[in-house]
């Protein structure tokens, strides 16, 4: 990314999506129009099934849309790139290698000189706070500490846009808590756009600068709330829980209308 590059990083326009099921068809999303800012936190929030986590796998490239396109500083994505990254609740690290391997496999893949290799990663274990766990394999860290790991292996390979679907959902709480600070100070530091899934309102009010509510059946964004709170946030503030209120009553109204 350099200064030159446009304000908007993400465009889409007209995207759906459709799955086969038997000899039918399901429309998981209706048509998405989306633009998001260089350096944006975008949560995106709605019900079980409302095409969500289908939204963030066309963008991330692991789906294709059925029409419509994703657009990266407009060029159309047609797969996955290193300019997007991916975080999963599952973590997705490679059991067999270490934290310093699995942080610094897209830059070997990508066949840096062995001193910039080493430089990024050192970096990004620091960026995490995982210096004396570098040498560590994924079973024997702690799902926090996999998480950090997981987020810093896709900095690492110089991602553009930070993809994260319920990234912190089978974590505790105080750990989810610990984590939604820390991802805040890595974004400030890092400046990359971030698009984090949550099924959480006050997750989502807490870390984003935009909060997309999601309609189920098919899915499409129904609501795009500005969060103009300043950071860091007091979540039994009465503004933020004005927030909080309108976007639930705005979820809840798509709930009762799936349900009907």
């Amino acid at each position: 990314m350099s200064n030159a590059d446009p304000p908007d990083i993400l465009t889409i326009r007209g995207v759906t999506k459709r799955f086969a099921v038997g000899d039918g068809e399901v429309e998981a999303l209706a048509p998405v129009d989306l633009t998001i800012p260089r350096s944006e936190f975008v949560c995106m929030i709605g019900a079980s099934g409302c095409g969500k986590s289908t939204l963030l796998r066309i963008i991330a490239g692991f789906e294709e849309p059925t029409t419509g396109e994703v657009s990266i500083y407009g060029k159309v994505v047609n797969g996955p790139g290193s300019d997007r990254g991916m975080v999963f609740q599952d973590y997705a690290l490679f059991p067999w290698m270490t934290v310093r391997q699995n942080i610094s496999f897209g830059p070997r893949q990508r066949q840096l000189p062995r001193e910039e290799i080493e430089r990024t990663t050192d970096e990004f274990i620091r960026m995490v706070g995982l210096e004396r766990f570098a040498d560590r394999y994924p079973n024997q860290l702690s799902g926090g500490m996999k998480q950090r790991v997981a987020i810093a292996r896709v900095l690492a390979n110089n991602a553009n846009i930070l993809l994260m679907d319920e990234p912190f959902g089978a974590l505790d709480a105080l750990t989810r808590e610990q984590l939604q600070h820390e991802l805040l100070q890595i974004w400030k530091r890092t400046g990359v756009t971030t698009i984090f899934v949550t099924h959480s309102v006050e997750e989502a009010v807490l870390l984003a600068d935009r909060v997309l509510v999601m309609s189920a059946g098919p899915g499409r964004i129904d609501s795009d709330f500005r969060i103009e709170l300043a950071r860091p946030r007091d979540v039994s503030s009465p503004e933020f829980n004005a927030l909080r209120r309108d976007i639930a009553r705005r979820l809840t109204s798509h709930l009762t209308l799936a349900r009907a």
